[in-house]
């Protein structure tokens, strides 16, 4: 016997028939589909994933298929966009298109070497100064405030003075070396919470090693912070790699977006009307800058169980009646039964939040002093301020009372 109750009538224990078990509730289709690759599934990460692999393409590819030489001169001197140059030419006959497809490459490559350095770099200084406390946490929480008031564009202004060089690669080494500080500080902050978990200290009866449990315990929770930090560090560094050469510190020998973007302004483009030089590379910069950003938001939406089902189905909040608001978020119970006929409503909270299976007349709020208290009306069980607990509604969601002193 398994343990299960079962219930058999007295006739059917009378012929020796075996016990059966109750019918186990099949689970809805579709629903373990849907929990994979949940991050795909939001609008704002594919999108922004798109984007993004539509320019790492054009970095691969983008000097095999360039039609002319960035470099070449010819006698087609300001020319609009036509069949033979698709984005104009500059003043002296340079192809525009052949220059970005060939600057896609340089900008692409100072990112994200950028990024994974300074992630890294943050990860190693981190994660090691949270979780090993004591004079090392001192010592290293010390390093990372010193870089953190180093100012990396002087910097690379001194470096490229004294290396006149300097390319792409001294650019992102400078950059990754500078922007590594603030990601070690919320990697250490995150630490410090993780390191007194049940499930650490269990890995740590067990008699798991440090390094065992930092890499199979603590990393797997902080994958999240890393991806936005790796973002977040990759949009710095492209921003201040075009900023670097459009103000001519960099090597103007080698393309890029901000190269472009330097020559159109020594040529004084914009006076001439030769918007072709100038508008592409400011796009290709805008729609980079785009991409990075969605995939940040969906991060923030697939980590953030408040933002999670907002972000990852809309289509699913629509048909269930529930239409988020400007500045608020709409909180589902996942797996709940839902009765047949209802409808799912939604009311905001103070901190952004709605909250599911409740009418806006069922809250009231009153105030004095200097505190607010957040009650609700109607019937018995109203929690007294100062306390929460849950109820259970008639659809059969449960919804979180709360009253805040």
């Amino acid at each position: 016997m398994t343990g299960i109750p079962v219930q058999m009538d007295h006739a059917q224990l009378d012929n020796g028939a075996e016990p059966l078990a109750p019918e186990v509730p099949k689970r809805r289709k579709g629903s373990p589909k849907k929990q994979k690759l949940l991050f795909l599934r939001n609008g704002k990460s594919f999108t922004g994933l798109a984007i993004l692999g539509f320019f790492a393409i054009l970095a691969v590819i983008g000097p095999w298929i360039a039609p002319y030489d960035p470099s070449a001169m010819s006698s087609d001197i300001l020319q609009p966009p036509s069949g033979a140059h698709w984005l104009g030419t500059t003043h002296v006959g340079q192809d525009v298109f052949s220059q970005i497809l060939v600057g896609t490459r340089g900008v692409m490559i100072v990112g994200f070497i950028a990024g994974i350095g300074a992630t890294l770099l943050s990860i190693l200084v981190g994660v090691s100064a949270g979780f090993l406390g004591g004079v090392s946490d001192e010592l290293l929480s010390s390093l990372s405030n010193i870089f953190l008031v180093i100012p990396a564009l002087p910097l690379i202004i001194i470096v490229a003075g004294q290396l006149p060089d300097a390319g792409g690669l001294t650019v992102a080494l400078i950059l990754a070396a500078t922007s590594w500080a603030w990601g070690a500080r919320i990697l250490r902050a995150q630490t410090l919470s993780l390191r007194r978990r049940d499930f650490v200290e269990a890995a740590r009866a067990n008699g798991e090693s440090t390094w065992r449990i930092v890499w199979f315990e603590t990393l797997p929770n902080l994958t999240a912070i890393m991806a936005s930090s790796f973002v977040g560090t990759v949009t710095f560094a492209i921003l201040m790699q075009t900023t670097l050469a459009f103000i001519g510190v960099t090597s103007i020998s080698d393309w890029n977006w901000g190269t472009i973007l330097f020559w159109a302004e020594q040529q004084q483009a914009l006076s001439r009307g030769a918007w072709w030089w100038f508008v592409p590379a400011g796009l290709c910069i805008a729609m980079l800058g785009m991409a990075l950003t969605l995939i940040n938001f969906g991060i923030d939406e697939f980590v953030n169980p408040r933002l999670r089902s907002t972000g990852a189905s809309p289509r699913a909040l629509r048909k269930r009646r529930i239409s988020p608001r400007i500045g608020f978020t709409a909180v589902v119970r996942e797996g709940a039964p839902a009765s047949s006929g209802g409808s799912a409503t939604t009311t905001s909270r103070p901190d952004g939040a709605t909250r599911p299976g409740a009418s806006p007349a069922s809250t009231g709020a009153t105030s004095s002093g200097t505190g607010t208290s957040a009650t609700t009306t109607g019937g018995p069980g109203t929690p007294r301020p100062g306390t929460s607990h849950d109820d259970r509604d008639n659809d059969g969601t449960t919804t979180r009372k709360e009253s805040v002193r």
